[in-house]
């Protein structure tokens, strides 16, 4: 099968069938693209998500561009990236265009709330997934602690931080934590 197309249907039935946005995706993307076609490793699906995250539009667009363009170069980011977005859109159109007041019926709300939980438990499967194979190291452990306890306390607590600002000050530490190491392992490679 032409390869091109091949990603194309692929990332097109990733959107077709996940529910609740990039995170979502991130657990059916990587059981696609890593387990069952080999298209990258279990390391670059780890790096294409924080990435991905930290970079303007959707995480699974950006996933499904990356994948795409390590395949088949700027034609296959674009056969992936139209694929993913594709259902999305015409599932959206379809609605707004016949439907007013789609949530409003009675069997859509009820499946909608079943839909909410399984878009709960994709999100816990990619993190626990992406969680096993993190480098069991010192430093990524206390950001990943320091993380969550940050993230609880935001969301207990109602404040509203900028996404943003989190991300550059993460950014910033582990940057000065790579000067501070940067110096001591030249000076311990000396002796």
């Amino acid at each position: 099968m032409n390869i091109i197309f091949d990603l194309f249907l692929t990332f097109a039935k990733v959107g077709l069938f996940t529910f609740g946005g990039g995170y979502a995706m991130i657990a059916l993307i990587e059981n696609t693209c890593v387990e069952k076609k080999q298209w990258i490793t279990h390391d670059e699906m780890m790096n294409i998500t924080v990435i991905a995250e930290s970079t303007p539009r959707p995480i699974a667009i950006n996933c499904a561009t990356y994948v795409g363009y390590k395949q088949k170069g700027a034609a296959g980011a674009l056969a992936a990236t139209i694929g993913i977005i594709l259902p999305s859109f015409c599932i959206i159109f379809v609605i707004s265009r016949f439907l007013d007041h789609f949530l409003e019926i009675a069997w859509i709300a009820h499946a909608f709330r079943g839909i909410k939980i399984a878009v709960g438990i994709l999100i816990l499967d990619a993190a626990v997934k992406m969680l096993r194979k993190m480098q069991k190291k010192p430093m990524p452990l206390a950001f990943m602690f320091c993380a969550f306890a940050a993230m609880l306390l935001i969301g207990i607590f109602s404040v509203r931080i900028s996404s943003i600002a989190l991300m550059l000050t993460a950014g910033l530490i582990s940057l000065i934590s790579f000067i501070v190491k940067k110096p001591a392992a030249k000076g311990g490679a000396g002796k």
